[in-house]
């Protein structure tokens, strides 16, 4: 078993490719679970959780996680460190840009140590919950508009998480 674990949940199936990028980057030194498909016993050993979702609808949480976050929220998170990432589309919700993994981080962000917060230079969007501070809680994704910038975002955020999982 590895000390990280990357869960996401995915519609369309973009989600899940960012999450095996993620894994890759981590030179499969990551374990990988849809949270359709896993208990929280299995999650419960691993002390780094990188959690990834989509941004559905105007800002809403991908349907997965809809229904697994009540459970996953509830789960002791000491000695736990958690990153985020959130897919969205930064042209036709401009307005709510990513904003699933704000949903996920106000759930978490009392329990547990949350790292990977990205600055929002060179995004193109309008506005998004998703900021705190002037940082996004996590990393956003687009895949419909800025596909071509992901392979370089994820490789920069996964070093900064590299060095902050310690």
């Amino acid at each position: 078993m590895n000390k990280k674990a990357i869960l996401y949940g995915s519609s369309g199936g973009n989600t899940e490719m960012v999450a095996k990028q993620v894994q890759d980057l981590f030179n499969g030194e990551a374990d990988i679970f849809n949270v359709l498909e896993v208990s929280l016993d299995e999650i419960v050993p691993y002390p780094y959780l990188i959690i990834g979702t989509s941004t559905t609808g105007v800002g809403d949480l991908q349907d997965d996680w809809e229904g697994f976050l009540p459970y996953f929220s509830k789960m002791d998170f000491t000695g736990k460190t958690v990153a985020l990432f959130a897919l969205g589309d930064s042209a036709s919700y401009s307005t709510s840009f990513a904003e699933s993994m704000k949903v996920v981080y106000d759930e978490l962000v009392d329990k547990v140590r949350i790292v990977g917060q990205t600055p929002d230079e060179g995004y193109t969007y309008d506005d998004s919950m998703a900021l705190v501070d002037g940082m996004f809680v996590g990393l956003p994704i687009d895949e419909d508009n800025e596909y071509d910038m992901t392979a370089e975002r994820l490789e920069r955020w996964v070093e900064k998480l590299k060095e902050e999982f310690v």
